[in-house]
């Protein structure tokens, strides 16, 4: 007895240690994602689980032996390294995710006027300027790196790809580059700039567009496209990602598969389910399941301000690429668009669409873009998914 109550006393007394004012720490991390996802409303159905998985994976073992912490140990794994081994490891959770997110598409628009998969294609822009950028300053401002030009290209494109918002994707690629110990405060920007997007866009849309671009009005007719058309779209878009970027067809394949569920007409039952209890269930998990890698021996590290750092650097550059191409695109076109479209090219789907409509409404209440920036939003998530299958291709030929 006195031997478990000394073991409690321990664990109590562990917080007023080094290691326990990094607990802390993290305690007070979580706190603000939580605080976030209630109070401001950010995305809560991935802050919140966030939040709340890096508690726990905080948490310190009360008894060593009898009573370990959430993550448990190396023989014996308790349930977040389980979750962790069972959806972000063998790259589960990305690929579920995608069939539910393919469930609630609808590409109609974007068929309906396919210049705007030019947006989904420009934003990726920041992917590709953050990749070359970070490998300047990674060697620089991580010393322990420098020389280890394996790491870096890894490192810099996993960076790269927290640019276009894209949740699964980023995980995708760091996991497929075994970038474990860098997986906290990857998939944490990823996340985190995914719910922040309300946040991030609307500065950078504003500074790089006047008053009057921004009230720029766009015709929107509400009939679909053919169900021949809907049904043969995900096929074909599946076989030509799959033949000429062979990286992303496990993504763009689940991201169809999903949407040839919506849109055949005959699985109605499997569509909503995938559209609800699928994707409500991998949220879930997948939250605490990041927040599970959020250790504080991990995470409290200057290489995470780095990757932080370049990560809203890359959505930054994302941003600004759509937007600056939409407003390239005007000078050649009679039938002008409203260059806040080009921003919804990121892969934040549907937060960025929202965005887009809700500060169209804001300059002009009777401005309606919404189906247009649904359509950039939609390319952008196949963008974002073919940027990271040739990020992969062209680091795996790097590395040789």
């Amino acid at each position: 007895m006195e031997a478990i109550l000394s073991e409690l006393f321990s664990g109590a007394t562990y917080l007023f240690t080094a290691a326990g004012l990094k607990t802390l720490a993290m305690f007070a991390i979580a706190g603000v994602l939580i605080y976030l996802a209630v109070k401001k409303d950010y995305e809560p159905s991935l802050l919140l689980p966030i939040g709340f998985g890096c508690i726990l994976a905080n948490l310190p073992p009360v008894l060593a032996t009898m009573m370990p912490s959430a993550l448990g140990t190396a023989e014996e794994p308790g349930f977040l390294s389980v979750l962790f081994n069972a959806g972000i490891a063998n790259e589960l959770f990305p690929i579920l995710i995608f069939i539910a997110v393919g469930a609630m598409i609808d590409f109609s628009p974007l068929l309906k006027d396919p210049s705007m998969i030019f947006f989904g294609a420009a934003a990726q822009f920041g992917i590709f300027a953050t990749f070359l950028l970070s490998l300047v300053l990674i060697p620089v401002l991580l010393p322990e790196t420098a020389g280890d030009e394996n790491l870096i290209l890894k490192l810099a494109s996993a960076i790269g790809i927290i640019g276009a918002a894209d949740g699964p994707t980023t995980l995708y690629v760091a996991n497929h580059f075994a970038l474990k110990n860098y997986m906290a405060p990857i998939s944490v920007a990823a996340y985190s700039y995914m719910s922040l997007v309300p946040v991030i866009q609307p500065p950078v849309i504003r500074a790089l567009t006047t008053k009057e671009e921004r009230m720029i009005r766009m015709d929107y007719h509400e009939d679909r496209c053919s169900k021949t058309t809907l049904i043969l779209f995900p096929i074909i878009v599946t076989v030509v990602a799959g033949v000429l970027v062979p990286m992303s067809a496990p993504l763009v394949g689940s991201l169809m598969f999903g949407n040839l569920i919506r849109e055949c007409g005959v699985l109605e039952r499997l569509s909503k389910t995938a559209q609800n209890e699928l994707a409500n269930l991998v949220t879930i998990l997948l939250g605490l399941t990041i927040g599970s890698t959020m250790v504080a021996e991990n995470f409290l590290r200057v290489d995470t301000l780095l990757i932080m750092a370049l990560g809203l650097v890359a959505f930054v550059f994302d941003t600004a690429g759509g937007v600056l191409f939409a407003k390239l695109m005007n000078l050649f076109r009679k039938k002008k668009v409203n260059p806040m479209i080009g921003a919804a090219g990121i892969s934040a789907f549907p937060m960025s669409s929202r965005v887009i409509a809700k500060m169209a409404l804001k300059e002009d209440p009777s401005n309606f873009i919404l189906m247009q920036a649904t359509s950039a939003n939609v390319s952008g998530q196949l963008g974002s998914i073919v940027a990271g299958g040739m990020v992969i291709t062209l680091v795996t030929m790097l590395l040789g």
